[in-house]
């Protein structure tokens, strides 16, 4: 194992923190970092991704941080607008989750360095944009690192100008990652024309994403088939892509067997792969096959394993209020902000086994689905070479700003031929 060296990590805290985040926590020794960073350490490894795990829970947290220690891997930790935004479903949320993962990694040593994520920020209409250039700010105020501007739900050309909007009120120095796609499953999947347009039309106005996350074939919360991640329409898009220098952000990865994921790492140019449901669950004991799908029984209930997560008590208590409010499947999600005081409240050996349930799953992920090990030095390398927190954008601009107007960017959007697939609720 390259284990990190007590000198680079000195000194990546003194250059490779934020300004945000130097100035929120200036007596902290957590290498809380941009997301760039991160993405910078997979591609100089090579073929490797890491976890964005959702914290959709404090316990959640707490294990995804021991594995990326365990495993000396550069690791990032989300969570979702619809998550832990104004709206949240959760108690973690964007302007509260860099102060636990703050606590966390200065609680328990952590010395690996973690980017703060603000996933699937949505924008859905002119409303939204609004909203947008007054609470992306006050996140980035709270510590976030990095953030996905999400206008998939849009006509293509709305997606890009929102996306161009936007851009003003995101720090150059964070990571960033852009959609094409709303992530449905098998329907409405991303193509190489819509990917291009873009980054294409991002490019030419000196945007350049590190991540751009497609709907390739896979679906947020609970797979309800083994179909999932189309990794040739991946392999194609990417490959379209290259000299944009943009990698891949995996989304819906719970769900997905290990082959399949280990091909995204070693076939695409994905360094990023968000797994929410997956820890969840685990984190309260509900049994889950290999790669983190919850088992259901005949009658659609999930099955709790005795020995692991929160208390048999406690999880019966969770299954009542469930079905007193009509929750089934993937919606157990809306468990999580009326029963976090509770999960916190319970002995100390139970909260201990629903954060070894999370950091075993999620450690063997990152050493043997994603090729992540020893990333953690390499990320630190980046900001090193650097000697800043601001690494700068991979890609240079290559775009004719002109052929990029307004005006222009609506008639290119007509001459695309996509299918958007059903409308509906996909977020996680």
């Amino acid at each position: 194992m390259s284990s990190i060296k007590l000198a680079d990590f000195e000194k990546a805290l003194q250059v490779g923190r934020p300004p945000n985040v130097a100035r929120l926590f200036p007596y902290s020794r957590a290498l809380i970092v941009s997301g760039k960073a991160i993405d910078r350490a997979m591609i100089a490894k090579g073929k490797a991704m890491t976890i964005a795990a959702n914290g959709r829970n404090h316990f959640v947290i707490r294990g995804a941080l021991r594995a990326a220690q365990r495993a000396n891997a550069a690791i990032i930790i989300e969570i979702a607008k619809s998550e832990g935004g104004a709206n949240a479903y959760c108690a973690v949320n964007f302007w509260n989750l860099a102060r636990q993962v703050d606590a966390v990694c200065n609680e328990l040593g952590i010395t690996v360095p973690v980017a703060i994520h603000a996933d699937h920020y949505a924008i859905k209409g002119t409303e939204d944009l609004e909203t947008a250039k007054v609470e992306i700010p006050s996140m980035f105020e709270a510590g976030i690192t990095s953030i996905a501007i999400d206008a998939s739900h849009l006509p293509d050309d709305e997606n890009l100008l929102a996306n161009i909007a936007l851009n003003p009120f995101l720090p150059k120095w964070a990571g960033y990652e852009t959609e094409v796609g709303e992530i449905k499953g098998k329907e409405g999947l991303s193509t190489v024309d819509e990917a291009l347009f873009l980054i294409r039309g991002s490019n030419a106005h000196d945007i350049f994403p590190d991540w751009i996350a497609l709907n390739n074939g896979t679906t947020h919360g609970i797979e309800a088939s083994d179909a999932g991640i189309q990794v040739p329409l991946t392999k194609e898009i990417h490959k379209a892509l290259e000299k944009y220098k943009v990698s891949g952000a995996q989304h819906g990865t719970s769900g997905n067997n290990s082959e399949r994921l280990r091909r995204i790492a070693q076939e695409t140019n994905t360094t990023k792969a968000n797994v929410a449901t997956a820890l969840q669950m685990i984190s309260w004991g509900v049994r889950v096959n290999e790669y983190g799908n919850a088992f259901q029984d005949e009658n659609g209930e999930f099955v709790k394993l005795p020995d692991q997560g929160v208390s048999d008590d406690l999880w019966a208590e969770m299954v009542s209020y469930a079905k007193s409010k009509g929750l089934k499947g993937g919606n157990y999600k809306k468990l999580n902000l009326p029963f976090e005081n509770k999960l916190l409240a319970q002995p100390a050996e139970i909260r201990e086994r629903m954060v070894k349930g999370v950091e075993d799953f999620v450690y063997e992920l990152l050493v043997d689905v994603f090729n992540a090990g020893d990333t953690a030095p390499l990320a630190m390398d980046e900001i090193l070479k650097a000697g800043s927190y601001d690494l700068g954008p991979k890609a240079t601009r290559i775009e004719d700003p002109a052929e990029w107007t307004e005006e222009k960017i609506r008639e290119k959007a007509k001459k695309i031929n996509v299918e958007k697939g059903p409308k509906g609720d996909y977020e996680d």
